[in-house]
């Protein structure tokens, strides 16, 4: 489940975090912009990390992550020992999900240089092993190794990235276009020397019809499915219904 930060106060979102969990989902994702994407662009928004170390405090059971961070937004070094904290906070719950970035408006009225997307991705290439490194020097250390989760698409750069780090990938798109970037994501392991299976395949569902995408996208690889509201009331009847199609599937 991903709970858009945007247009709840915070008692709404930490209520329905709460009842995601009482459902049975097996992760919490919030995401890392500033301002609202869909609805009116001034509206409420919270921050990602202070979140997900309230998320942790406030549960139990589910994984809890960003889908995805912005690499851009916080320094390296910085960012491991947050994940880090958040790992020992949750008790080794925290998913690590982090991306290129994309929203030029978050970057302008935060004071971050915009750039380019090759320029980003650069840069996620090359923060990727700085984080793995502070976390491998942190006392103490993470209470596990934190899975990596890298979000986009781009198959010249991104795939490239997500086969050389990666432990989930997240991706968008019909079960065409998934089945598609699998096939790509594949090749660049074959030639960065990765197990293709090492790496678990992640995408969003259509909330009209969860159950109906997510068996799509389940046909062609896909195993870590999520579902996206937003608030202030955030509607959880999609997610029961994809709870039923997974519960469903593993009985089989």
């Amino acid at each position: 489940m991903q709970l858009q930060p945007q247009h709840a106060s915070y008692p709404d979102i930490r209520r329905a975090c709460a009842q995601v969990e009482e459902l049975g989902a097996d992760v919490v994702f919030n995401w890392d912009h500033f301002y609202p994407l869909f609805g009116e662009p001034e509206g409420k928004h919270f921050e990602c990390w202070t979140m997900l170390a309230a998320f942790a405090e406030a549960t139990e059971r589910v994984q809890v992550g960003a889908l995805v961070t912005c690499n851009s937004y916080r320094n390296p070094q910085l960012l491991a020992d947050m994940a880090r904290t958040v790992d020992h906070i949750s008790d080794g719950r925290l998913i690590l999900g982090i991306g290129s970035g994309w929203r030029e408006k978050d970057y302008d009225a935060y004071g971050y240089e915009f750039g380019t997307a090759g320029g980003r991705l650069d840069a996620l290439d090359r923060d990727l092993p700085l984080i793995k490194s502070r976390l491998a020097q942190l006392n103490p250390p993470p209470t596990r190794h934190i899975p990596l989760l890298v979000g986009g698409g781009g198959e010249r750069k991104t795939l490239r990235i997500v086969a050389e780090h990666a432990d989930i990938w997240h991706c968008f798109g019909d079960a065409e276009t998934v089945a598609h970037k699998h096939r790509v994501l594949d090749q660049w392991c074959e030639k960065v020397g990765r197990e293709p299976l090492e790496i678990e395949r992640s995408a969003g569902v259509s909330p009209k019809d969860p159950a109906k995408s997510a068996e799509s996208l389940y046909a062609v690889g896909t195993r870590l499915f999520t579902y996206s509201c937003q608030g202030p009331a955030y509607d959880l009847g999609p997610l029961r219904d994809l709870l039923a199609w997974r519960d469903e599937h593993n009985r089989g």
